[in-house]
């Protein structure tokens, strides 16, 4: 409401953050799991002594410096430009709750940059024991990245008791916390494992001795990553918010997505432990290929779920998924939707002067005064205002599919008892009016009743009542 909306056709904007954010998520884990295995690998190569180990490990810290900090920068960067488009409301109110917080995750990346750059270009150069250090203030570093990270974006699932009067910590020390960290850091662990295969599977194609070395230390990363994927998903379902399980056990997809993160957890700590933690030998190329999306998948899979709880809020209880206040809703109900924003209204006043009042507010009741056309038009300005967050008008998630067949009168009846037909999504924050004017446009896209379909001649009826009274008689 206090930002202009930004569209992106067919797709939707949310679409767009998610496709942006899990390729940086991908690559994060990396960074964060990645770093833990430099640190421990070079510790006990420079221990052993083993010059071939060591030698490894300078090609696979190239190729971690090419992943995390190159693609990774890029991507994260990105993230920051497509969440402040699409989601403006949610950014600034996680930047001012957090600022202090942002602050010394900007303080650990710069370490992480500098110490990972020092860590590779001053290979052998160093001390051992400095070129250690280094490589554990890198690894260090990462994770608490991550953890302040993940305490930030826990909070969009659950702020616990946290009000705008409380500080920063009460906001992050919040009841998704402590789950998300176990899990997250179990994923960084698990998908560091499976990066490292596939590298060492193509890099050590012929030096079959230090391929099984380093597979067999490797799987035992990975399959402590895998349990503490699975303990901390766990704890993160049992942590979820009333609304978060609604939505989860609400939609048949996402039950079925929840039992493919938990089976791929136990089939890769199963595989790791049979092949290079026990059979060596098995890490091919194919085998590794294999294993790597398998892990990419699972934890693609985990990041949609957590996405997909959060539903009808961006931050729980806060924010709602249209980029409005909770506290808002009560004012728009009464004074109205094109009311309550700057950029509603100065389009209104540019094109519609004529439903303003002497006192310069809009006349809901001069709405319904507009031609048909107008109406319909000043829909199109309410839906990309409420809905356009995560609906299309033809697309993914397309109002045109949704209202298929629907009349009017239903529509508008939807509309109006919006997070009553519909628990996750946000409620109607505007005037009947309004309503009525959304439903005019919506009943422009909406697609015709399928043809051919047994029923398809039935007269639909003219309402849908979901007043709790009438579906009780």
């Amino acid at each position: 409401m206090h930002y202009p909306w930004w569209y992106v056709p067919g797709l939707t904007a949310p679409m767009l953050i998610a496709l942006i954010a899990t390729l940086h998520v991908f690559v994060s884990m990396y960074a964060v799991g990645g770093g833990i295995f430099l640190a421990t690998e070079t510790t006990y190569a420079y221990k052993i002594n083993n010059k071939l180990l060591l030698e490894y490990l300078r090609s696979q810290a190239l190729f971690f410096i090419l992943i995390t900090v190159v693609f990774g920068a890029i991507t994260g960067v990105g993230i920051w430009w497509t969440i402040g488009l699409t989601s403006p409301l949610a950014t600034e109110s996680l930047i001012h709750i957090f600022v202090f917080g942002w602050a010394m995750e900007y303080v650990f990346f710069v370490l992480e940059i500098i110490s990972a750059f020092i860590f590779y270009y001053y290979w052998g150069r160093l001390d051992s024991k400095t070129h250690i250090k280094i490589g554990w203030i890198y690894a260090i570093s990462a994770w608490m990245s991550l953890v302040l990270i993940t305490g930030i974006t826990a909070f969009q699932l659950d702020i616990g008791n946290w009000t705008p009067q409380k500080g920063m910590w009460i906001a992050f020390f919040n009841p998704q916390t402590f789950p998300q960290i176990i899990a997250r850091t179990g994923a960084s662990l698990m998908l560091a494992a499976l990066y490292v295969f596939l590298h060492s599977s193509f890099r050590l194609s012929k030096d079959i001795a230090l391929k099984k070395l380093i597979g067999t230390r490797v799987a035992k990363w990975g399959m402590v990553g895998a349990v503490l994927v699975t303990l901390g998903g766990l704890w993160w379902y049992l942590a979820l918010p009333q609304s978060g399980k609604a939505a989860l056990s609400g939609a048949s997809a996402l039950n079925i997505l929840t039992l493919i993160i938990f089976t791929s957890s136990v089939v890769v700590f199963f595989m790791l432990y049979l092949g290079p933690y026990r059979n060596p030998d098995w890490v091919s190329p194919g085998f590794a290929i294999m294993f790597f999306l398998l892990g990419i998948a699972a934890t693609g899979t985990g990041e949609f779920i957590r996405e997909s709880t959060r539903k009808p809020y961006i931050i729980y209880n806060y924010v709602l998924g249209n980029n409005i206040l909770v506290s808002e809703v009560p004012r728009l109900h009464s004074t109205g939707f094109l009311n309550g924003g700057s950029w509603t209204r100065a389009f209104m006043k540019a094109h519609y002067p004529q439903v303003f009042d002497k006192n310069g507010d809009i006349d809901n009741g001069k709405l319904l005064q507009l031609p048909d056309k107008d109406q319909a038009k000043v829909g199109e300005v309410i839906f990309q205002y409420h809905c356009n967050d995560c609906h299309s008008q033809v697309g993914f998630s397309a109002v045109s599919d949704l209202t298929r067949g629907w009349t009017e009168e239903m529509i508008k009846t939807v509309i109006i008892h919006l997070d009553a037909a519909h628990f996750f999504m946000p409620p109607w924050s505007g005037t009947t009016e309004e309503a009525m004017l959304l439903a005019k446009y919506l009943k422009s896209l909406s697609l015709p009743h399928p043809a051919g379909m047994r029923y398809s001649s039935a007269r639909l009826p003219d309402s849908l009542d979901l007043s709790f009274e009438k579906r009780r008689n």
